[in-house]
């Protein structure tokens, strides 16, 4: 798919932005919009005129923070390839992977303030925009992912999370999965007491943080970039990420062991801007919601179909499966109580929040 010269100036100035916002940023969403502002000068031009009668000059952007070889990559070039199909080819979608145009947090501020249109991310990162979030965060809640998948396809549930979104100018298009997050470690794990001082790498999200402190491990922020390495150099005795990630990352080159604590789901959204769709033709959104609903399916069967894949590879490379029993995920949760309120409360929402912990039978 080829950009024009005004896309790729966009693109070109979107960079610049970004490395300007990571060498003065102090966090806040005030201070990307005014970093990103030059740039959205000419984005909002281009993208929120959306495509004219005589089809689209320009490929809109979808970007991400994940590696290609991934159930996320899938998933955005999925969706591409359905808004091409569905509009005969009008509506043209190009995919950038792997940060090329910023981390999580940036993209994420960059579809609030309008200049990326499209975003596939995981809920994680978006809890310090979006709070309510956090019931995302919830541990231990799901024994099987299909568990999951009934709650994400009751429309009700669905209204409520699309409404959090709603309230920061994002438009929710869709929501899918690369499977559970699972533990890699050099220490076995058979009982609560094995999880006692493990050092282990997390995202910087306060609830999995009080998860892994609940069950005694100690949980250590880290950059992604430096995982392989703090793994390698024994800085960090464990990380924890979906096996769609463990293996695009060989961070089972440097474990013993692949511990299945299935602790959280990785949730994937497909986001993008309100006044962006706002300012596309009927048909053109009506396209857009179609093919996110056929690139959420699509992703959800392929992360099911590549997960033994995925396991086989990690057990090729040494490293050895452990399965957790009923027992010790009950004690999991038991010792999460806490953070089990705390989450409830910050939700605020009783209803939403026993929908979700509900599992399957949120929808009986």
């Amino acid at each position: 798919m080829k950009m024009t010269k005004r896309n790729e100036t966009n693109i070109r100035m979107t960079h610049a932005a970004d490395s300007s916002a990571k060498n003065g940023r102090n966090g806040k969403i005030g201070v990307m919009c005014r970093a990103f502002a030059l740039a959205a000068l000419i984005s909002c031009t281009l993208l929120l005129g959306g495509c004219q009668e005589q089809g689209q000059t320009y490929a809109w952007v979808l970007a991400t923070a994940s590696p290609e070889d991934t159930v996320t990559q899938l998933y955005a070039e999925k969706f591409a390839e359905e808004v091409n199909r569905l509009s005969d080819g009008e509506m043209n979608i190009e995919v950038y992977a792997n940060s090329s145009l910023g981390g999580d947090t940036e993209l994420l501020e960059s579809v609030m303030c309008g200049d990326i249109p499209f975003v596939v991310q995981n809920t994680a990162p978006q809890v310090s925009y979006l709070p309510r979030l956090c019931l995302f965060d919830l541990p231990c809640v799901f024994g099987e992912i299909t568990e999951l998948h009934k709650v994400l396809d009751n429309e009700a549930f669905m209204e409520k999370v699309r409404a959090i979104y709603a309230e920061k100018g994002i438009d929710l298009l869709g929501m899918s999965d690369q499977n559970f997050r699972v533990m890699t470690s050099n220490v076995n794990i058979k009982e609560l007491s094995d999880f006692s001082g493990v050092k282990i790498r997390t995202m910087e999200n306060s609830y999995h943080m009080a998860f892994w402190n609940a069950i005694g491990a100690n949980p250590t922020p880290m950059a992604f970039s430096e995982v392989y390495i703090g793994l390698q150099q024994n800085t960090i005795d464990a990380q924890e990420n979906p096996y769609e990630v463990v293996v695009s990352n060989k961070f089972y080159e440097q474990q013993d062991y692949i511990v299945q604590t299935n602790h959280l789901p990785h949730l994937l959204t497909l986001i993008t801007n309100q006044d962006f769709m706002n300012n596309l033709s009927a048909e053109q959104q009506a396209i857009i919601r179609e093919a996110a609903v056929t690139a959420g399916d699509y992703s959800r069967e392929q992360a099911l179909e590549r997960a033994n894949d995925r396991i086989a590879i990690c057990e090729e490379g040494g490293a050895k499966i452990v399965e957790l029993t009923d027992e010790l995920r009950a004690q999991m949760r038991e010792a999460s109580a806490d953070l089990y309120e705390q989450i409830r409360q910050a939700v605020g929402d009783d209803e939403l929040y026993e929908m979700y912990i509900g599992g399957a039978d949120s929808n009986t």
